[in-house]
């Protein structure tokens, strides 16, 4: 991405995440992986830091999935990936490549497909919903500076952290974005 115009350039596996500012509570302290991007055909992404408390074998019955997939799935936790289309649940491949420190992903995964990539060693999550924004509209929120955009890094693979990723990111970007990383939610109540 160029210094002198990022909103031109595409955003295509970067993470973006809210500014502070933004209080919508879709998106507050959210951080996503988009994974498409263009400045005339939209943006489409993900929620990262969302869980919503189950799993697969929560939301999808025996029925629905072949016992070799439900086996392998069972556990994986799922994510409010957005507010668009939340009926519907699809899986996510996320990886990293240690060679070219770089994240791999494949989304938008049948079943069958996430389990392809699990036995090839991916992290699987899955998603309900997604985050979608038409042609030019997440340019304008980045000019208005609804959104930070950055690199990802390996820890976005990692669970164990991720309520705090939001927060945990900004830390490590500056001293600047560590203070507001760390100011209370609420300052008034101080």
């Amino acid at each position: 991405m160029s210094s002198e115009d990022p909103v031109k350039d595409s955003l295509k596996g970067s993470l973006i995440l809210a500014d502070p500012s933004l209080k919508e509570p879709t998106f507050f302290q959210s951080v996503l992986l988009l994974t498409e991007h263009s400045g005339e055909n939209g943006a489409l992404g993900y929620i990262l830091n969302r869980p919503i408390g189950r799993n697969v074998g929560d939301l999808l019955s025996e029925d629905i999935l072949p016992p070799e997939q439900r086996n392998r799935l069972v556990d994986v936790p799922v994510f409010m990936g957005g507010p668009v289309s939340t009926e519907h649940l699809t899986f996510a491949a996320l990886g990293w490549s240690e060679e070219d420190e770089q994240l791999q992903f494949s989304t938008h995964l049948s079943a069958a497909e996430a389990v392809m990539y699990e036995m090839e060693g991916f992290h699987i999550r899955a998603f309900v919903g997604y985050s979608g924004w038409s042609g030019g509209q997440l340019e304008g929120e980045m000019e208005r500076n609804s959104w930070i955009s950055h690199k990802p890094e390996r820890e976005i693979i990692d669970l164990s952290n991720v309520e705090e990723l939001w927060k945990s990111i900004l830390r490590e970007m500056s001293p600047y974005y560590k203070f507001i990383a760390d100011e209370p939610e609420n300052p008034g109540l101080n």
